[in-house]
């Protein structure tokens, strides 16, 4: 409907991960909900597109800068009241660049092995005489040579032959791993919304040193069998490890007593590491940097070790179809509990009165309709620029890549994560996510990566130095390398007379080529979570960041309890949802408040693991 009900408790303006959270939240404990997205789509900029979804996308940000302004009447005010334009400087993405690395269509020799005419004619005239034992014989070969040919033909990819499966992508905008006992995945448990989405564990870690790709061990038998340690350094890192484990659990540890002022290397040094040991523990344990502090260095090793061995055995899950799929659950518990939803429709302007003295946002204007509401919680995108006055200029530097095989070919599909170290001391980690067909992320033969980083220059400059290491750029000029390695032969190296489950890949052989990069996009979008977003609004506005530069979900998940406990200082924070078959309702009646039926707290303490295969 165009004409919305115009009271609200709460109107959400924006669909991202913070603002969803607190539509459900505020849904949940029995508020008039109202949220709104000018987009067409949910997540904004934490959501996920097919390939064709994805061009549509870009169009959109280029264009946005020439969007018609919509028209707003001071017939809708009051006395005393005035209007802001809704819109800011962060709601475009910039710097955006998309590149093919393969031909718009495969040359006739590329579809794969065809039989001559001389060929063909032989064969017919053999047919004709041969026994029926040949004849088999025949068939089997030819068989074999269809195989073959199907199997040169999945190796090829086209511009074309790619857009035709546009449906099979699910690529993310912002793209984040679940810490097995973070906040969020403790959220989606308690709260009952982890039965709307479906998760795998990450399969592993890996890090960059000595010029090659590592296994970074995430559990003590791993520590123990790896040969990339040696029997000294495995004691000194267990050591190092439990110390940083227990420091939480005993409130007098003086272990890390002078070091809160300096940095997390300044710490690992005093400890004599090798730089070896050091590589794995700054970089890809603790997912940190030279200027990393030291207690939040210290924070970040506790958080990866304590969600170890829950689900997997790595700390993290990836949510199947993508990052941009947990948004929606927290809008689909909205929905259930009464809140409206309206895509495709912005907020024009904010009404600001004055009360006491004070500015008070008394609703907003979407279309020709005036909206009054209690509180009003906006993304960053869609704020007036005179909220954000102390907003910073920082952005995050994003790389998705669609590429032929793994970085690091396995004996089955991996679900990676890498932290790419810096070039140098000041530099900044590369954060690059690989998910492979097993997530829907992509059709079969493909894999998508994710890079990730902090924007110094441009993305394309920032990620330069981890694409070119990690992946083979130059374009495929209507040939595909035939000189390489690719994840198929491995695959057919091992169904040949070998036992997968129980073969082996050598080191040299898995790391004998690169990916080849199929198509790039870069583009920077702005990051706004080291700012205070409540320096310039009034009190009943609440502002929320968009994605943040960490690997997880932990910012957002803070950011919108904060936000809730300003609302409603006295109310619990998503209470967990009924299941549809609790749902009791009065006889003859209209439905009200659904209550728990029959339901312990044991049985909730059991409810212990996202829903959906973890592998």
């Amino acid at each position: 409907m165009d004409d919305l009900p115009s009271e609200y408790d709460v109107i959400v303006i924006g669909t991202g991960m913070t603002e969803s959270i607190l539509a459900a939240a505020a849904s949940r404990i029995g508020k008039r909900v109202l949220h709104l997205d000018s987009n067409e789509y949910y997540g904004g900029m934490w959501a996920a597109f097919n390939f064709d979804g994805l061009q549509k996308w870009l169009g959109e940000c280029q264009n946005k800068a020439n969007e018609l302004e919509h028209e707003t009447t001071d017939n809708l005010l009051k006395e005393g009241e005035s209007l802001i334009k809704a819109g800011s400087q962060f709601a475009t993405v910039f710097n955006i660049e998309e590149k093919w690395y393969i031909p718009q269509e495969l040359l006739e020799k590329d579809s794969g092995p065809q039989p001559s005419k001389d060929t063909q004619t032989e064969e017919e005239g053999q047919a004709k005489g041969d026994q029926e034992g040949d004849l088999e014989k025949g068939e089997k070969e030819s068989a074999e040579s269809e195989k073959e040919k199907d199997s040169t033909q999945s190796k090829c990819w086209s511009q074309n032959k790619l857009k035709t499966l546009y449906r099979k992508f699910n690529l993310d905008l912002a793209p984040k791993l679940l810490y097995s006992r973070g906040s969020l995945v403790e959220l989606l448990i308690s709260s009952n919304i982890a039965r709307y989405a479906e998760f795998r564990s990450v399969s592993r870690v890996l890090t960059y040193i000595n010029d090659k790709l590592e296994t970074v061990p995430c559990s003590r038998a791993d520590v123990f069998s790896t040969k990339e340690i040696s029997v000294v350094e495995k004691r000194m890192l267990m050591k190092l490890l439990t110390l940083c484990h227990e420091y939480a659990k005993d409130p007098d540890n003086k272990e890390f007593q002078g070091f809160e002022d300096k940095t997390f290397v300044e710490y690992l040094d005093s400890k004599k590491l090798t730089p070896n040991l050091l590589h794995y523990v700054l970089y890809a344990i603790a997912m940190s940097t030279h200027k990393t502090p030291c207690m939040e260095g210290v924070e970040r090793t506790q958080r990866f070790l304590t969600s170890l061995g829950r689900y997997g055995n790595t700390p993290f899950l990836w949510p199947m179809y993508g990052s941009g799929e947990l948004p929606q659950c927290f809008c689909r518990l909205c929905a259930v509990f009464g809140g409206v939803y309206h895509l495709k429709r912005a907020a024009n302007s904010v009404i600001i009165s004055q009360q006491g003295g004070e500015p008070h946002c008394a609703g907003i204007v979407s279309g020709s309709q005036r909206l009054s509401t209690e509180h009003l919680v906006m993304a960053v995108s869609d704020a007036p620029k005179t909220f954000l006055q102390s907003a910073p200029t920082g952005g995050l530097s994003r790389g998705i890549f669609l590429t032929d095989r793994s970085m690091l070919a396995g004996n089955k599909e991996m679900l990676t994560l890498l932290q790419f170290p810096p070039q140098d001391a000041n530099g900044e980690l590369v954060t690059v996510i690989e998910v492979g067909p097993s997530t829907n992320a992509c059709p079969q033969g493909l894999y998508v990566v994710h890079m990730t980083c902090r924007q110094v220059k441009s993305a394309r400059e920032d990620l330069a130095v981890a694409v070119s290491t990690l992946l083979h750029t130059e374009p495929c000029e209507g040939t595909y390398r035939s000189d390489t390695l690719s994840q198929a032969t491995l695959t057919h190296k091992l169904e040949d007379g070998t036992d997968v489950e129980g073969a082996e890949i050598s080191q040299s052989e898995s790391q004998a080529v690169k990916p080849q990069l199929l198509w790039s996009l870069y583009f920077n979008c702005p990051e706004t979570s080291s700012c205070d977003l409540s320096a310039d609004v009034p009190s009943n506005v609440h502002l929320c960041s968009g994605p943040d530069l960490d690997l997880d979900f932990e910012f957002a998940v803070k950011q919108a309890k904060e936000i809730f406990k300003k609302m409603y200082p006295d109310c619990e924070f998503l209470p967990r949802a009924p299941d549809p078959e609790e749902i009791v309702l009065d006889d003859d009646s209209e439905p009200g408040p659904a209550f728990i039926d029959n339901k312990t707290e044991s049985d909730h303490d059991k409810q212990d693991i996202p829903s959906g295969d973890t592998e």
